[in-house]
């Protein structure tokens, strides 16, 4: 049986739930139940609840609860919901690995002892799991990176990475949306627009969600990118 989670305060109007500290689908899976539950069934007070790779979020209104209610309210939920398998949806998205559009991915299949096909083969070939959304609006941080190319994070971080990037570091991948500064490794470019806030639903992933990445060669890039 699994153990309890842990709930304390994050802030003085919120709570963290925390299930455990891996990227692990079991863990991931009761998160999004207490998620679905506190949905179905909110708790007085409380507003808004944010998932995560192994906690929830949960943000109350201190006026309309205390602490140590809500804390025995989500822990009595967290005991009564039911962790569903993780089915999801799944999203296939293009991208196009043109030296231009992996300045890294030299240095990647260096680092893994691998060249540079077998790393687009195996970044290809993974299936990857949508977490949670985090650091910058519509960053959809999957796991599920192939173990042969978890490689640590750049000692420094690189200015200017533009949006689109399709980037790796550790057990995560990720999809840019904003030209940012990052220490991840750039492996490709995707053409699909992954965040559209002037849309009814800004971003196309849920947490949950599959992601697969589809490789296209330059020319199909272009096409799509101006679709």
């Amino acid at each position: 049986m699994s153990a309890g989670p842990a709930v304390r305060p994050a802030g003085d109007a919120a709570m963290l739930v925390a299930f455990g500290t891996a990227i692990d689908d079991a863990v991931f899976a009761r998160v999004l139940a207490l998620d679905a539950a506190l949905s179905a069934d909110p708790p007085p007070g409380v507003v808004e609840t944010v998932p995560a790779y192994a906690s929830l979020l949960v943000h109350y209104d201190p006026l309309r609860t205390r602490p140590d209610e809500l804390q025995r309210a989500l822990l009595d939920a967290a005991a009564q919901a039911r962790p569903q398998p993780l089915t999801g949806r799944e999203h296939r998205v293009p991208v196009c690995h043109a030296p231009e559009f992996a300045p890294d991915l030299p240095a990647v299949a260096e680092q893994a002892g691998l060249t540079e096909r077998q790393v687009i083969a195996a970044h290809g070939a993974a299936d990857y799991r949508v977490y949670m959304y985090g650091f910058a609006p519509g960053y959809a941080y999957l796991g599920g990176v192939p173990r042969a190319l978890r490689l640590p994070r750049k000692p420094e971080p690189v200015r200017g990475v533009p949006a689109g990037a399709v980037m790796i570091a550790g057990a995560q991948a990720l999809v840019t949306t904003l030209t940012m500064p990052s220490g991840w490794w750039v492996i490709g470019r995707s053409p699909a627009r992954l965040l559209d806030l002037a849309a009814q639903r800004p971003s196309p992933f849920d947490p949950g969600d599959r992601v697969r990445f589809v490789a296209v060669d330059r020319a199909e890039f272009d096409r799509l990118a101006a679709a």
